[in-house]
């Protein structure tokens, strides 16, 4: 049922119909909520707390997946390549515990969340969840001293942490029908300010360029070989994994965009797309008739924690890497050490 209502809404919110025009009157008092709470941090009734780092948060103002958690990466190792030293906090999407805790590539993803267990693995810098992030970012620089930078991943409404750059990401999709939530699928206007716009898709026209607003650069999500679960070191071009009896899972946010990039790597199969941070407790592979079975990074990092999954030698993982313009980084560093105040 809700697998059903979410597909519904996600059809209904790429266009002005019937379904959008009669949530409408939702929207508006969303938006007029959402103003109202931004006005209080801003007149200092509630509180916006600053820490002694520049903040830099990522995030998306259309709901669901756009690609936060690679160019949370990407954004890490620029730092690092440019002689900072960051870390990264998150709220920790599904993760049980509120208080704030370091993640570590052995953590339990059920605990601390599969994006940050992701970023602990791949970005190489330390990583603390925790449902307050200003709490999260004190215990990351009490633990880790030498961090000089803090990177928030999916923080962009999270107000109660002061922060010195925003960068907002969209994708092809741009900001849908460009109303709020639920007559649209987008959590603030796409008028709201921010440092940098980043746009995860193969080219921004100029429709695209104008929907999201302002000076965009693209970011591109590269995978280029598949890995077996647990035997990265066996590591094969996609193409070579041509002629095989293939299906593709994905339990992000935007399945379509993990299959579309398959396909543009020349690759047959059959889409078995799951819900956003799927458990895979249900154990949706059971029946799956194929030789190779594709999945995410993302859905890797719990797939190898499950005995019942993580020696099934048809599943196959496609890491993506983040392509962007260098210079966003340059200018993300220049701002840094400025400290241009978001």
């Amino acid at each position: 049922m809700s697998s059903k209502l979410e597909s519904t809404l996600t059809r209904a919110w790429l266009r002005r119909g019937p379904l959008a025009l009669a949530l409408l009157p939702l929207a508006l008092i969303f938006r007029l909520l959402a103003a109202v709470r931004v006005l209080l941090y801003r007149l200092g009734i509630k509180k916006s707390e600053r820490l002694p780092v520049p903040v830099i948060v990522v995030g998306n103002i259309f709901i669901g997946g756009t690609g936060k958690t690679p160019l949370t990466i990407w954004l890490a190792e620029s730092l690092r390549g440019a002689g900072m030293r960051p870390g990264v906090i998150s709220r920790g999407h599904g993760g049980a515990e509120s208080a704030a805790r370091e993640v570590t590539p052995q953590s339990d993803a059920r605990e601390v969340g599969d994006e940050p267990l992701l970023i602990a693995a791949r970005a190489g810098c330390p990583v603390v969840v925790g449902r307050k992030r200003a709490e999260a970012g004190r215990a990351l620089l009490a633990a880790h001293p030498e961090v000089d930078v803090l990177i928030t991943d999916d923080g962009l409404q999270h107000y109660a942490l002061g922060r010195d750059l925003e960068i907002v990401l969209f994708d092809g999709r741009g900001v849908g029908n460009g109303w709020l939530l639920p007559a649209g699928p987008l959590r603030e206007p796409p008028s709201r300010r921010r440092d940098f716009t980043v746009v995860n898709a193969p080219e921004i026209t100029p429709q695209l360029a104008r929907s999201v607003g302002g000076q965009a650069f693209r970011m591109q999500l590269a995978g280029d070989f598949a890995e077996p679960l647990n035997r990265p070191e066996a590591c094969l071009p996609l193409a070579r994994l041509q002629g095989r009896r293939i299906v593709a899972a994905a339990g992000i946010g935007n399945p379509g965009r993990f299959f579309a990039m398959l396909r543009g790597a020349g690759l047959s199969f059959r889409e078995l797309p799951l819900p956003d941070h799927h458990d895979f407790l249900d154990r949706p592979f059971d029946g799956v008739d194929a030789d190779v079975i594709l999945i995410t990074e993302k859905d890797a990092v719990k797939c190898r924690q499950l005995n019942n999954l993580k020696d099934d030698p048809r599943l196959w993982v496609v890491p993506v890497t983040a392509r962007i313009d260098p210079a966003l980084a340059e200018q993300i560093v220049e701002k840094c050490r400025g400290r241009s105040t978001a």
